[in-house]
């Protein structure tokens, strides 16, 4: 019984949209943030990451950081860079990288969902990481990054989807790199009322990415209504922006490690010591991928290895059978000494959206040894949530990103 409902949008004029949308804020440093801007007046990120209009002496979180944001929100609207749709609506979002291509409902989520777990979380988060976004939306009064959900792929919402993907693109443009972006919005009442009635027949709904933007959107609501006691739940402070994407359509990939040294083994002392609990395969000297759950590729002393997990330690629980964990549990915890992943120095992370060369490289210059994972799957992080438990840290990487500004939902005047 999903809420999910159709938005009055601010979105940029059809002209600048490809100038305004940008990469979510938390792709960037400070300092890359501020290099991104340059030259860009119109990209979303001036917005985003307000910080970017001030000397590095300003606190990145300071007060007058987010006074900024909604000072340049409000001024690119009365400047015609963005427009107000004067209808409720869906819009139809559609990313397409390497020839691969998901397409999402662009709506909002209810926060009542959220806080009575209809909207599944797999991710533990952070306060600091919340209380920045909380400022932001509290400052400007408007969702501006819409969190990344996904369902079950559902008959009703793929027709709807389908039908409105033969009119012309809303937008259609390609950004800097090589993503192909359009958007449609649906109009017609009897496809906005089978959409909305779609998802109050999907029991469960889950956060694929921006867990700490949805905490953020739902903290601010709450606040808003501790403001408003008299509120009647239909308010727009009751809903946060969203992208919904069928699980059919999603690609999660690899999220990689990278370890500083061998815990004072030497290589072959290491290698002996895999073979309690995995197999190791020589397999040369060009990097791969494993095909496989419960394998691993590895690289150490320029040679790759091909690690599978003994029937012993396989699982059948939702957090200890995801390949991370077995890694994590049997191998970097017990033979490299990685206590804590969130917190230890020694070990990285790569993004697989950055290759396997990335793990080359980090080996030859500051690391010992990599491990090329095989990707957790959207199931896994379906049965991971359903089951109200928590991925291990860096269990996935969901490419394409969406980009902000494209959406911009208004919580109050």
């Amino acid at each position: 019984m999903a809420d999910i409902k159709p938005f009055q949008c601010i979105r940029p004029a059809v002209e600048v949209a490809d100038k305004v949308a940008a990469l979510p804020y938390d792709v960037y440093s400070r300092k890359e943030a501020c290099e991104e801007v340059e030259g860009k007046p119109l990209s979303f990120l001036n917005i985003d990451r307000a910080e970017t209009q001030f000397d590095s002496s300003v606190d990145t979180y300071a007060d007058c950081v987010y006074d900024k944001a909604r000072e340049l929100l409000d001024k690119a609207i009365v400047d015609g860079v963005f427009v107000t749709d004067t209808d409720k609506a869906y819009y139809i979002y559609e990313l397409t990288m390497d020839g691969r291509s998901q397409t999402g409902i662009v709506a909002c989520a209810s926060i009542d969902d959220y806080l009575n777990n209809r909207i599944k979380k797999h991710e533990k988060t952070r306060a600091d990481k919340e209380l920045d976004r909380i400022n932001h939306v509290d400052r400007t009064s408007a969702q501006t990054g819409p969190i990344f959900l996904a369902y079950r792929a559902n008959e009703v919402i793929n027709s709807v989807v389908s039908k409105a993907k033969e009119m012309p693109a809303l937008y259609d443009f390609t950004s800097d790199d090589g993503i192909s972006h359009k958007v449609w919005k649906i109009v017609d009442s009897t496809d906005v009322t089978a959409i909305s009635d779609a998802f109050e027949s999907i029991n469960s709904i889950y956060i694929a990415d921006g867990h700490h933007r949805a905490a953020s959107a739902v903290k601010v609501g709450l606040k808003r209504r501790e403001a408003h006691p008299d509120y009647t739940g239909e308010e727009e402070f009751n809903y946060f922006l969203s992208v919904l994407f069928p699980d059919e359509e999603l690609m999660i990939m690899p999220y990689n490690r990278v370890v500083k040294d061998l815990n004072g083994l030497t290589t072959e002392e290491f290698l002996e010591s895999l073979t309690k609990y995995f197999t190791v395969e020589e397999m040369g000297k060009k990097a791969f991928y494993p095909e496989s759950k419960g394998s691993y590729g590895m690289l150490i002393d320029d040679e790759w290895y091909l690690l599978s997990a003994k029937e012993t330690i396989m699982s059948e629980d939702p957090v200890d059978g995801l390949d991370v964990a077995i890694l994590q549990d049997y191998l970097l915890t017990p033979v490299l000494g990685i206590g804590d992943p969130r917190v230890d120095k020694r070990i990285a992370f790569i993004g697989g959206i950055r290759g396997l060369s990335e793990l080359e490289k980090r080996v030859n210059e500051d690391m010992k040894i990599a491990f090329s994972m095989y990707p957790t799957s959207i199931a896994e992080l379906f049965d991971v949530a359903d089951a109200d438990m928590l991925m291990p840290p860096k269990s996935t990487w969901f490419e394409p990103k969406l980009r902000s500004g494209l959406f911009i939902h208004r919580i109050e005047e």
